[in-house]
């Protein structure tokens, strides 16, 4: 009897639970990756810390051990590397899915770019779709945004030593960049659409930020919306002080990302315009197109904080009892 053959399209934690699972099922699997390995996880800031233990990251049945009881992002690293090489996977990395398209007889042809432009193909009889939304951020659509020092990513706060720096979102991901960047020597200003403290920020974290505020260590707009961004300004709506520019050497807009459709939709995936969930089976992971699964936080359409690499894991068990009937 022939293995069956797999394409999953993503070498992040969810994609590569969902290969372990299919190779535990008896099928031959491809990872495609147009990065590095777990590349999103490779993009968080350097000491970013995971809101899940280490024990809801685990994969594959390999335990994750961790200094502390919720690892660190270089922590993660290392460990995915590990389960990679423990299993024996097959990752094709800086490779870049250019086309799937489904034959007569229902299998795929996959055509791929490779990092020195070479043009490769597979063929398989199933299709993990397992790609994040990190690449797409969200942006705010004002006048400067496209300028060179605005950044929709934060690595490190060193660069920034004795800059003035202005944070915009007020979720995890702009209370961390703006704690980094005060400790780095950054006069940071963080302004935030809403009146008050996200309840999704990490409860480790609100309370250092909050005594920092109060001291004067980091300045904290609510209710602001961004009018533009300058060479050196950033020029904001208060709801209550009305129209103000301040300064700011570098603009760090944390405002979120979202999954890209257009790829899922190139292969016939219906896609929920007000959502922006793909169709599908929930208790398979199929979507509309028989034959090609999802798995992962492409899953949760718009709403990102609803699938986690925790839950997101396991879905590739539920893809190979799908895929091996």
């Amino acid at each position: 009897m022939n293995k069956k053959q797999v394409v999953i399209v993503g070498a992040g934690p969810c994609g590569i639970s969902a290969a372990i699972e299919c190779e535990k099922a008896g099928c031959d699997v491809t990872l495609i990756e147009k990065g590095n390995i777990v590349n999103a996880l490779y993009h968080y800031p350097t000491h970013q810390q995971f809101f899940s233990t280490s024990e809801k990251l685990a994969i594959g049945d390999i335990p994750f051990y961790s200094t502390e009881r919720k690892p660190k992002r270089n922590e993660a690293l290392v460990y995915y590397r590990k389960v990679a090489e423990e299993y024996d996977l097959h990752i094709n990395a800086f490779e870049e899915v250019q086309s799937i398209h489904q034959q007569s007889d229902g299998k795929f042809t996959v055509e791929t770019k490779k990092k020195n432009n070479d043009i490769k193909t597979y063929q398989s009889d199933a299709v993990i779709i397992a790609t994040g939304y990190y690449d797409s951020p969200n942006y705010l659509g004002v006048p400067g945004e496209e300028q060179n020092h605005v950044l929709h990513y934060f690595h490190e706060a060193h660069p920034f030593f004795n800059q003035k720096v202005a944070v915009i979102g007020g979720k995890n991901s702009a209370v961390d960049a703006a704690l980094e960047l005060e400790k780095a020597g950054a006069e940071v200003t963080v302004y935030y659409r809403d009146n008050d403290y996200s309840s999704s920020i990490k409860p480790w974290i609100l309370p250092e930020f909050e005594s920092l505020v109060r001291h004067g260590k980091i300045t904290m707009h609510f209710n602001t919306a961004i009018e533009s961004i300058g060479k050196d300004t950033i020029t904001v709506n208060h709801e209550k002080l009305n129209r103000q520019t301040y300064d700011a050497d570098f603009v760090f807009a944390m405002t979120g990302y979202h999954p890209d459709h257009s790829f899922i939709r190139s292969m016939g995936v219906k896609v929920d315009e007000a959502s922006g969930r793909p169709e599908y089976d929930p208790e398979t992971m199929e979507t509309n197109v028989p034959g090609i699964y999802i798995a992962g936080v492409i899953a949760a359409g718009n709403n990102a904080n609803e699938i986690f690499i925790e839950n997101g894991r396991h879905h590739g068990e539920l893809i190979a009892k799908s895929i091996i009937v």
